[in-house]
């Protein structure tokens, strides 16, 4: 993979040197992580930066801590950081099962959470997981540091609420004081790597309520609000899940592409919604199927 765009590498040995850096730079600075989306872009002349600014020194970022019930993931932990974290596998089993569904071993090795979001790409994994938690991305800039809710990250394919001289440096996630089961469905190829055709994630709770996201089928990861209103309070039946199903074209828009038709988006997320819920209640109880198993 040629690279034939010229541009400044950088290596701060401090955030707060990093921060300086970007600020400096302008908008054409881009933070390099793990790497696997941006070196592709360089690559591509996707992207064409004036200034690379690895963050791979700065320390205190491949930090994985459970404190006070939030779990939270620094910006150079990887995903294969995250599938070998026990934490990760007791407390977000989900997040653990996500991680197995992301691309090839390899990728894993080096993408990162936090990266994954940033590149805010429709069918990026991590969003919709990150979604069900109401999780939040602690940033640090020239005024400080914010906490930005994931719900307001996002705001449209590759674009996020990050500002000028801004890095993105962990994600905030509370664990649920309730009881309660989840499940991540996602449509990809039967064998090999591949970006997600279309995702499903349910976080269900012993008391009847739920949270619902979707990857994939829409310009970003989004909740499925209005079918959380028709499930709250509700024990499940089969009339209910067809309720939901059939509440699908007012929440999502897949569109056609390389990797799938809108139709079959649309078709087999409200298989994957089925199926998703379904197991995410019988996790309630530890019955169902055990995390990590695809239900499609």
């Amino acid at each position: 993979m040629a690279i034939a765009h010229e541009f400044d590498y950088v290596k701060p040995r401090t955030l707060r040197e990093a921060v300086k850096t970007l600020a400096r730079s302008g908008t054409r600075a881009r933070v390099l992580a793990g790497g696997t989306d941006l070196i592709t872009l360089i690559a591509e002349d996707m992207v064409t930066p004036d200034i690379v600014v690895d963050i791979k020194g700065v320390p205190g970022l491949d930090k994985i801590e459970f404190k006070n019930g939030v779990l939270t993931i620094g910006a150079l932990v990887t995903f294969s950081d995250l599938r070998d974290s026990t934490v990760v596998a007791k407390k977000f089993p989900v997040i653990w099962e996500m991680t197995g569904w992301v691309a090839s071993v390899g990728i894993r090795n080096r993408a990162t959470m936090v990266g994954n979001i940033c590149s805010a790409v429709p069918c990026c994994d991590s969003g919709p997981v990150l979604l069900v938690y109401d999780a939040a991305v602690l940033v640090a800039g020239p005024s400080g540091r914010r906490k930005v809710p994931l719900r307001d990250w996002f705001l449209g394919p590759r674009k996020t609420v990050l500002k000028r001289g801004e890095i993105a440096i962990s994600i905030a996630v509370a664990l649920p004081k309730k009881k309660h089961g989840a499940c991540f469905v996602k449509l990809r190829r039967y064998e090999g790597e591949d970006l997600a055709q279309a995702s499903v994630t349910v976080l269900a709770y012993a008391d009847n309520h739920y949270r619902i996201s979707f990857g994939s089928v829409a310009p970003r990861p989004i909740r499925g609000e209005r079918i959380e209103a028709l499930l709250e309070g509700r024990a499940l039946s089969d009339d209910l899940i067809q309720e939901a199903v059939r509440l699908l074209p007012e929440e999502i828009a897949p569109i056609t592409d390389i990797r799938a038709t809108k139709e079959y988006r649309m078709h087999m997320v409200g298989v994957m919604l089925e199926r998703g819920v379904r197991a995410a209640v019988e996790r309630i109880t530890g019955s169902g199927p055990a995390y990590g198993t695809s239900v499609i």
